[in-house]
């Protein structure tokens, strides 16, 4: 299996501007390159169409679990059939959902063909979200987040735990976010046994995007 480099765009200004469509474009020419390394955008969905442009493997930052009807301002998980989004985030710790919302995306989602990373904030939230076979789940203690103090080394056990509590249910591909701030980082948390990582601010926020891009893919490249 490749090993995942998802970055969410957030909703930083760069997720907005030129910088989001050239960070679509290095994916493009990195995903050439580095044929062991996935990258996935996770970007606002005002943005969806022009960063797919550039770009094939986007995901959106959230979807609402509900089907069509009344709902201003929502994004009903069913919509993605129309969309060129290949999956969606689920449950970020930005923006959570009650156990019954996320199951019932992750299923629809499955029903037409997207793909889910579904976000954790403890192992044991982990295992609970690995009954409804996302395709992929990333943990992230909240309260490491946009810290700069990576999950890999301040709380290397909670990778661990994690991956333990999902194996035990099936074989869903885990990987780890909070602070990662280094391709050290991110190679690390592959050492404890991730698929991959997901990243926000590291290259969102970095005063060199794609130079940072270019790092954690070369680096991870070599596993």
């Amino acid at each position: 299996m490749k090993r995942i480099l998802a970055i969410n765009y957030k909703a930083y200004e760069t997720a907005f501007n030129e910088v989001g469509v050239e960070l679509a474009r290095a994916s493009y020419r990195l995903s050439s390159k580095h044929n062991n390394v996935r990258i996935i955008l996770a970007v606002p969905s005002i943005v969806l169409e022009k960063v797919s442009n550039a770009y094939d493997d986007v995901f959106l930052q959230h979807i609402d679990s509900f089907g069509f009807g009344a709902h201003t301002g929502f994004l009903p998980v069913e919509s993605l059939k129309y969309s060129v989004a290949r999956g969606s985030l689920i449950n970020h710790s930005e923006h959570k959902l009650a156990y019954r919302d996320i199951e019932g995306s992750i299923s629809v989602l499955k029903s037409i063909g997207k793909e889910s990373i579904a976000c954790a904030d403890t192992p044991g939230e982990a295992l609970g979200l690995a009954y409804l076979e996302p395709d992929m789940i990333a943990i992230e203690p909240p309260e490491l987040i946009g810290t700069g103090i990576p999950v890999s080394k301040a709380k290397p056990e909670v990778i661990t735990e994690s991956i333990k509590a999902v194996k035990s249910v099936r074989d869903v591909a885990v990987l780890a976010g909070a602070g990662i701030t280094v391709a050290e980082d991110a190679t690390k948390a592959i050492e404890l046994g991730a698929k991959g990582v997901l990243v926000a601010s590291a290259i969102m926020k970095s005063k060199d995007p794609m130079i940072v891009l270019n790092s954690f893919v070369e680096s991870m490249d070599t596993f």
